[in-house]
């Protein structure tokens, strides 16, 4: 899955837009790892902001924090690459904006920066859904920064589409 086109993200991104389009929804996303690129391509889509409410780059935790209402506590306890952590920026950015489904990432994208426990490649996608709670996966991609970045922001997507339809 290393290798997507700009082709495949557009096709999940004109998805995603008749989806919610069809059930007058709107999207916020939430990004660490992947620095803003889900919601580039939502808005490379022409009339996006009819469907597409807001983004958040949350690079740093003190920005997590900020922006997002993530806990401190969580941060410290369990880091910034973690379920406890894309939960909470999921729900933070559903409270901080007019949307009724969210995307928030956080991971991992190397070269450095990795662990035996959390190596690069490791990023954390939740998807939250407005009075609905958040599911969320753990995902380790391979490849160089680029690639996991865009395999992050692939999955991303396909989650909302799933996401919009359940």
């Amino acid at each position: 899955m290393e290798n997507i086109s700009d082709a495949s993200l557009l096709s999940r991104v004109s998805e995603v837009a008749e989806l919610l389009l069809q059930q007058n929804k709107k999207l916020v996303t939430a990004e660490s790892c992947t620095g803003g690129w889900v919601a580039k391509c939502c808005t490379d889509l022409p009339g996006s902001s009819a469907w597409f409410d807001r983004g958040f780059v949350t690079y740093s935790n003190e920005a997590k924090q900020d922006q997002l209402q993530v806990d401190s506590e969580t941060l410290a306890r369990h880091g910034a690459v973690s379920l406890a952590v894309v939960e909470e920026m999921a729900l933070g950015a559903l409270a901080s904006s007019q949307a009724d489904l969210s995307v928030a990432l956080t991971g991992i994208a190397g070269p450095d920066g990795g662990s035996e426990l959390k190596p690069v490649g490791t990023v954390w996608i939740g998807w939250g859904i407005k009075n609905g709670g958040v599911h969320s996966i753990c995902f380790e991609f391979n490849g160089d920064r680029e690639s996991i970045r865009k395999q992050a922001v692939f999955e991303a997507l396909g989650g909302i589409i799933k996401n919009a339809r359940d």
